[in-house]
């Protein structure tokens, strides 16, 4: 993270404290993350789920940002809402229609990060995002609520619509076809995928940003809980 001023502003005028806040996090530890990623990278969401349920502001403590890049290399970022996790790693789902699915059809390779700001926090994943099995996709969409169900049957993600009448227009169309109360099938464009982690960083702030990054990088066939990972310690 930069310590500089923000471009635009004039640091002749002072320093807005936002712009210099001090990390006072407590880090990260060799000892905390022992010999394999998936323990303390799930002890690190369950702690972020914790804290956010103990705040009065909303938090999406599972909001992940997931970066990809299309045909042309043009990288894109956006946040989705981590609705897998488990040993194999993260995942996420989405439309077949949107941009994330037609970047991940012709580069499944990824990156993803967790960011919990308050916690001075981050966990990042890199690695190659595979298809979700259609009946974790089922057993999901079965749980999601009606109103989630409507608006993925209703909308084309990333494709045009004409404003904001017409988004609402469609999800009326399509909640007038499935009533609340009976069950919505799935739309055959909705899927799921989890990334296939070859890489995995937690990053610990700490004061005077002498921060700390360990990174657990692959280097055999397996889960995050299996011993098949190098870890190493990096420079802030």
């Amino acid at each position: 993270m930069n310590d500089g001023p923000i471009e635009g502003t004039d640091p002749a005028q002072g320093t807005n404290p936002a712009q210099r806040l001090e990390y006072t996090g407590q880090g990260v530890t060799e000892e905390f993350v022992g010999a394999t990623p998936w323990e303390p990278a799930r002890r690190w969401v369950a702690d972020a789920v914790a804290w956010g349920d103990r705040r009065d502001e909303p938090l999406e403590p599972t909001m992940l940002h997931v970066a990809t890049v299309d045909a042309q290399g043009r990288p894109s970022l956006r946040p989705v809402l981590m609705r897998i996790f488990d040993e194999r790693g993260p995942g996420f789902y989405s439309h077949l229609g949107s941009r994330k699915a037609d970047d991940l059809a012709g580069n499944a390779r990824v990156a993803a990060s967790l960011v919990w700001p308050g916690l001075f926090r981050c966990l990042h994943f890199r690695g190659t995002a595979h298809r979700a099995a259609d009946d974790v996709v089922e057993r999901y969409w079965s749980q999601r609520p009606y109103g989630a169900q409507i608006s993925a049957v209703a909308s084309h993600q990333s494709r045009p619509i004409a404003d904001r009448a017409a988004v609402e227009d469609a999800f009326g169309v399509a909640a007038a076809a499935h009533p609340e109360g009976e069950p919505v099938p799935l739309p055959p464009d909705f899927a799921g995928w989890w990334i296939d982690c070859d890489e995995v960083e937690f990053w610990g702030g700490r004061a005077d940003r002498l921060h700390d990054r360990i990174v657990f990088r692959r280097i055999g066939a397996g889960t995050l809980a299996d011993p098949v990972w190098d870890r190493v310690r990096v420079q802030p």
